[in-house]
């Protein structure tokens, strides 16, 4: 009957798993796009400990509407984006797909995203890639892959590859938008990008400080107008936040219009996870062994970011970043740290440490159904502007059905209010 055709064909379907051979082999493996300056690092890094990594670099909305077929409207927007991208590369005919696997990472949590792996499956199934590989890159023991290990020389060069692409962004959007000679800050950012991933496969500490310094150098020695625009914060989900096809080129828009985008570490993203699990061995569920490795790793992570933050000491251009506790130090007093579902607390830090910092015009942007990120977003803006009557922080939701006219037309209110309150 039907039910036992369903169990029997579903019975056929043995997905491999990603092997110390494939490794071997050298096989493809695909990575979604998701943050392009730090990604691009990330590859150069895993490229140095022999995984041949390729994040698919050209993403665009036919990827959107790729992902639209396998996976639910209703259902996450990134992960829409995300399997989108890899199944619309498996389907292009640029990789020998007897030797292509695929990676996707899993945050393990309460969040929609833990189920990226489960949709990516469905989708790959429905296609017919059954045989194409998965690595699940989590630490919540999701998925194994025996080819492929977390090792302490990998974490230290994405952690620098990481650090390297917070500094690049940070210097590169305070730059750009006055430069005097059009495309110099672009010129001198691509000379350091290929510096720095050239450098990764090393690794090596006194390059790195060397580098962070020099960079810093480089970009305050760009000539820049005596100009004054307003700062333009931006936060929100992860994916959202950083990927340009997912926000509509939000950067290239506020630099258009007039104004200056200022985005938060993509590294304090992964502190505030390790963090969390301090706060699920205290108050939930969380056991002493997760809180012990999730503060090594901040001790890891903050030791490289001071080689950053004493770079950036004496600049007089570039602002220095808060340390995973100053930052959760600023929002105890307005809400739970046990807020970790999705962005949880750290959206509402990272909207303090704009405010605090001069970005006093925020775009709050969320998938559409990110009901977590609304909570600790959109649901703690009239508490923040409560604390801070100035602040001008606007919510856009962003889905594949949202209307990118009412989406851009929201946000040029919320500019116009910023340039008024400069006049002001």
């Amino acid at each position: 009957d039907y039910k036992n055709t369903i169990i029997k064909k579903s019975e056929t379907i043995t997905r491999p798993p990603y092997t110390k051979e494939m490794r071997k082999k050298q096989y493809t493996v695909l990575a979604p796009q998701m943050a392009p300056i730090h990604f691009e690092l990330i590859e150069q890094a895993s490229l140095s400990e022999g995984y041949n990594l390729k994040v698919l670099q050209v993403v665009d909305k036919t990827d959107i509407e790729e992902g639209l077929k396998y996976v639910n409207n209703d259902s996450c927007y990134p992960a829409i984006i995300v399997i989108g991208q890899i199944i619309k590369a498996l389907k292009s005919g640029k990789y020998d797909l007897k030797h292509t696997a695929v990676i996707i990472s899993q945050t393990g949590g309460p969040c929609r995203a833990s189920n990226y792996l489960a949709l990516l499956k469905k989708a790959l199934d429905s296609t017919g890639f059954h045989n194409v590989p998965i690595i699940s890159l989590n630490v919540a023991g999701l998925e194994k892959s025996p080819g492929f290990k977390i090792t302490l020389p990998l974490i230290k060069k994405a952690v620098m590859g990481m650090i390297y692409g917070d500094l690049l962004m940070r210097v590169l959007y305070r730059t750009r938008p006055y430069e005097k000679n059009k495309g110099e800050t672009e010129k001198i950012f691509s000379k350091w990008m290929e510096k720095c991933k050239s450098d990764l496969y090393s690794a090596n500490r006194k390059v790195f400080r060397e580098n962070l310094y020099n960079i810093v150098k480089d970009f305050e020695q760009i000539n820049i107008k005596n100009e004054f625009r307003p700062k333009v914060g931006l936060v929100g989900e992860i994916l959202v936040k950083y990927h340009p096809t997912a926000n509509n080129n939000m950067v290239e828009f506020i630099e258009n219009s007039g104004a200056e985008m200022v985005v938060p570490d993509l590294t304090d993203f992964f502190l505030y996870c390790a963090y969390g699990r301090e706060f699920n061995y205290r108050y939930l569920s969380g056991n002493k062994v997760q809180s012990t490795l999730g503060n090594l790793f901040i001790s890891l992570v903050e030791g490289y970011r001071n080689d950053m933050r004493s770079a950036l000491k004496n600049s007089k251009r570039f602002g220095i970043p808060k340390t995973i506790y100053q930052l959760s130090q600023s929002v105890e007093h307005i809400l739970s740290l046990c807020n970790h579902t999705g962005e949880g607390w750290l959206l509402t830090a990272e909207m303090v440490d704009l405010i605090e910092s001069g970005a006093y015009n925020i775009i709050c942007m969320q998938p559409f159904a990110c009901l977590p990120n609304h909570i600790t977003g959109k649901g703690m803006i009239k508490k923040l502007k409560d604390l801070y009557p100035h602040a001008n922080i606007v919510a856009v939701d962003y889905d594949p059905g949202a209307s990118e006219v009412n989406q851009i037309n929201r946000i040029r209110l919320m500019l116009e209010k910023a340039k008024d309150n400069l006049v002001v």
